[in-house]
């Protein structure tokens, strides 16, 4: 996805409008690095440096922290895949399916390091690229529709060891995480990704075909059986497909852990650390604002909404949904309030941006944290009408006027913190945030 800079209009102003409106895709495109991020000092003496120097410092504890959480639930849904595979069955599936949606927990809330730290936008299309055409991957169901001009919707990977694409035969006779890494963007269609958390999600559930009605993907265990009593087709290589994913994920998440691993001379984190505070504090309210605004507003419910689109939806074939809408802005606010529970359970507190505004302007920090609070409490209706049996896919559907009104509501409150973070951010002297929109108008 392209990342355009917000227009110069006033958010508060957007969000005023957006309270009265009718409407609410991330794509596997390596982000660019948006000119927003670069830094310009604050007026003189407005932020202590020693002081900032700390929230920066703890900033990169919690990205560390962030991280290693998803780097073990991923080697946790691993060792699940694994055991699913030694003895495929109901039950070992659903024990996979589990470990997946944990997993998900920890890194939805690493999407806010995003944006600002390019070195972690430009890795993030492998990881978490969305939406995708599946018939790149697998077998599809009949009335499975692709992005349009996408000559590799219905290549299907696992059913052939050569594939063609456009003009290009493609040897995928071997399936390797690097192969799989290669294929990502295949033919220049940023809806061909072969790799990250939903290629997995979607070989672990399969196509979700009940549009917006109720009901997740119903892939069954023995598509991944061989001998008697297997579906699906091509079980072997099913297999091997989904080992060689998950592996990828592991890698990468080791990969960004090493990024942030302390005490280490030449590794990102160390780079951060050394630069100015003011560039820190920048990149983390970039990250934050253009995840409220852009991708989480814009993307993740103003598509789908807009569409009524099941497909433009962010965990479409396990019907997770709400809680990934949840823990994206759950990461928002942790990084404002330096805040973040482990998945053991212990709580990482620290120097935050909250203190630093608070000593600014006590009223713009206690606006922002209203704001976030009441963000969490719009999309945490939404994740109790899931459990109430009602997901995302079911709200967005067309003449669901509550459904809708619900998605809505989530959306003017992610526009209206997006401008509370703004002042906040003017408050420590950053007065041109202009948070990434993804040219969406709101």
């Amino acid at each position: 996805m392209i990342r355009m800079p917000l227009a110069t209009a006033s958010l508060l102003a957007i969000a005023i409008s957006l309270a009265g409106c009718g409407e609410g895709k991330d794509k596997a495109a390596a982000p660019q690095a948006p000119a927003a991020a670069s830094t310009t000092a604050p007026a003189a003496g407005q932020v202590d440096e020693a002081a900032a120097k700390a929230v920066v410092a703890h900033y990169a504890d919690m990205v560390f922290a962030v991280y290693s959480d998803a780097e073990s639930t991923a080697k946790t849904l691993q060792t699940a895949i694994d055991t699913f595979l030694a003895n495929p069955n109901d039950e070992t599936l659903k024990a996979a399916r589990t470990a997946w949606i944990a997993a998900r927990v920890p890194y939805l809330q690493s999407e806010v390091f995003r944006f600002g730290n390019t070195i972690i936008d430009d890795w993030e299309g492998q990881v978490n690229a969305w939406p995708l055409d599946e018939g790149l991957i697998d077998y599809v169901d009949k009335s499975y529709e692709h992005a349009l001009g996408n000559p590799g919707a219905t290549a299907n990977i696992i059913a052939n060891n050569e594939i063609q694409v456009g003009e290009d035969k493609i040897d995928v006779k071997e399936i390797t995480p690097e192969k799989l890494a290669s294929l990502n963007e295949l033919g220049g269609s940023e809806a061909n990704v072969a790799t990250g958390y939903h290629a997995i999600e979607f070989l672990l559930w399969g196509q979700d075909l009940n549009g917006t009605g109720p009901g997740a993907g119903n892939r069954p265990a023995s598509d991944y059986m061989t001998g008697d009593g297997a579906t699906g087709g091509h079980n072997e290589r099913r297999r091997t497909y989904l080992r060689a994913v998950t592996q990828l994920l592991v890698s990468d998440l080791e990969e960004m852990v090493g990024n942030w691993k302390p005490n280490v001379e030449d590794n990102y984190r160390a780079t951060l650390e050394s630069e100015p505070a003011t560039d820190g504090l920048r990149k983390m309210l970039f990250g934050m604002g253009s995840l409220s605004l852009g991708e989480l507003a814009g993307e993740r419910m103003k598509v789908s909404l807009e569409a009524n689109s099941p497909e433009d939806e962010h965990d479409c074939f396990s019907d997770n949904t709400h809680n990934s809408q949840f823990y994206d802005a759950k990461g928002i606010r942790n990084v404002y309030l330096g805040e973040y529970t482990r998945v053991d359970g212990t709580k990482l507190t620290g120097a935050s941006l909250s203190s630093l505004v608070a000593k600014a302007d006590p009223t713009a920090d206690a606006a922002l944290k209203a704001d976030l609070a009441a963000t969490e409490a719009k999309i945490q209706v939404m994740v109790d009408r899931a459990n109430d049996g009602e997901h995302y896919d079911q709200l967005i559907a067309a003449g669901n006027e509550k459904g809708n009104q619900i998605v809505r509501d989530a959306i003017a409150a992610l526009v209206k913190q997006t401008g509370s973070i703004e002042a906040a951010a003017g408050k420590l002297g950053i007065t041109d945030l202009n948070p990434d929109s993804a040219d969406h108008e709101f």
